[in-house]
């Protein structure tokens, strides 16, 4: 495991989808190397954030909307089965207090990230609001997110984690037959803004 990333490239995820057709699933052994090096070679990312790659961002609850669970997940490396062929996912920290960055990278057979993002974007306008035991409510907001890769959406959720004061932004893009998947959390507030930056920064990276 190099600087922390795990490749989240596991072949029964990959191949889940295999049988034939259109939608078929395979593992692109390049197209692995390639997500994993923009992960861990140098990345660009807005300042205040470390340069150093750790693992990958995990949910710190147990939504249980199906919904909220979905819109989630790529960032932490879990995309859409359906016609992936590659996936990483890592994280970094931020300069403010509690500030990390999740960055999930998933690429896809012919046009299928086009299908992906709209089932993601489906899922986050679906995902009103986050709900789990021991104190946890998160409302969620949809946000404007404006010249990022081919389409883009995201939202905010704010509210308490555990019963102590929570932020996070989730932000998706398509780039070309990359999904782009961004979270950015921290205690009591996020700036969206530097939230579209790091997902304009990582379409960057893979479209580079």
């Amino acid at each position: 495991m190099e600087r922390g990333i795990i490749v989240l490239a596991i072949m029964g995820g990959l191949l889940a989808g295999c049988g034939g057709g259109p939608a078929e699933s395979y593992v692109d052994v390049q197209a692995m190397a390639r997500l994993r090096e923009v992960l861990n070679k140098d990345p660009q990312l807005p300042d205040g954030f470390s340069a150093r790659s750790e693992e990958p961002w995990r949910v710190p609850f147990a939504p249980a909307d199906h919904n909220c669970r979905t819109a989630l997940d790529p960032a932490a490396g879990r995309a859409p089965a359906r016609a992936l062929t590659a996936q990483a996912a890592a994280s970094f920290e931020g300069d403010e207090l509690g500030e990390v960055a999740g960055v999930g990278l998933a690429r896809y057979a012919g046009s299928e990230a086009e299908g992906r993002i709209e089932e993601l974007t489906d899922a986050l306008e679906a995902c009103r609001a986050v709900r789990a035991g021991g104190g946890t409510r998160l409302r969620l907001t949809m946000l404007p997110v404006e010249d990022v890769g081919d389409e883009a959406v995201g939202a905010e959720l704010r509210g308490r984690l555990n019963g102590y004061p929570y932020a996070l932004d989730v932000m998706l893009a398509r780039s070309g037959d990359t999904l782009v998947s961004v979270v950015h959390t921290g205690i009591a507030k996020v700036d969206p803004e530097r939230t579209r930056q790091v997902l304009s920064a990582a379409v960057g990276m893979v479209s580079a």
